[in-house]
């Protein structure tokens, strides 16, 4: 039998767009999974759009208390029974052979992590950018710079690394998850095939680059224990990757 998978995903005031996401699970070639889905205490009708699904294998828990995103995935993964976990946020999309190319390359290369392509959507789900290729070897070193690896394209496996959390007093935890895992692994791989689909709302915190450049100095000051100026490398060697992936627009 093919092993569990155990998709982590923190929703919150979704309803516009959880429909779209709840069907690219449901089209999965690769059927053994579980869906843990933690709503962040929203104000919409996501968690009634959510119940009216009776798979089985989607397993809501609803928060009594907002706590963010970090949180609500931290929440999901302690419950993860799965050896592979992926993580799906509440507006993005599979396409259908992802959970299968996925856990099939890390099974014939024997790898922890990998990455794939993904397109860069309008909240419509058209590409807005040239799609993010996954075309190198993803370490510790060369992370820190920028971060190649998002959730909607990235897996890993527990029976041969565990389950990594993330910070919770981040607000760029995925970054500061990602980084704690490579350290315990020498290297991701990349998958050279376009399987998702990452929506850039135009609320998005993450599109927010000048209002987060603190938070990921913080990143290496905090959570990495770097000095000072070392800090401020990365963080200048971050904004200025992260300019580079964003700005090439094209009609």
């Amino acid at each position: 039998m093919k092993d569990l998978v155990s998709i982590i995903t923190p929703s919150y005031n979704s309803a516009e767009f959880i429909e779209e996401t709840i069907q690219s699970v449901l089209n999965q070639t690769y059927e053994n999974w579980e869906w843990l889905i933690t709503d962040d205490l929203s104000k919409d009708n996501t968690v009634e759009i959510l119940r009216k699904y009776n798979d089985p294998r989607i397993k809501l828990h609803v928060l009594e208390k907002n706590g963010g995103a970090g949180n609500a995935r931290n929440k999901s993964l302690e419950r993860a029974e799965g050896r592979y976990i992926a993580f799906l946020d509440s507006d993005d999309y599979w396409y259908p052979d992802y959970l299968k190319i996925m856990t099939e390359y890390m099974r014939d290369h024997r790898v922890e992590l990998v990455y794939c392509n993904y397109s860069r959507c309008n909240e419509q789900l058209q590409p807005v950018l040239k799609d993010f290729i996954a075309d190198r070897i993803v370490t510790f070193s060369n992370l820190l710079k920028t971060c190649r690896l998002a959730p909607v394209s990235t897996m890993y496996d527990t029976k041969r690394v565990g389950k990594f959390l993330f910070p919770v007093k981040s607000k760029r935890e995925d970054h500061v998850m990602w980084l704690n895992l490579l350290k315990e692994i020498p290297e991701g791989h990349p998958v050279p095939q376009t399987l998702a689909k990452y929506r850039m709302r135009e609320n998005s915190v993450s599109r927010k680059k000048k209002n987060i450049i603190m938070d990921q100095y913080l990143v290496y000051k905090d959570f990495m224990g770097f000095s000072t100026l070392k800090s401020l490398y990365y963080t200048a060697n971050w904004a200025m990757n992260g300019f580079m992936k964003y700005s090439k627009i094209f009609n």
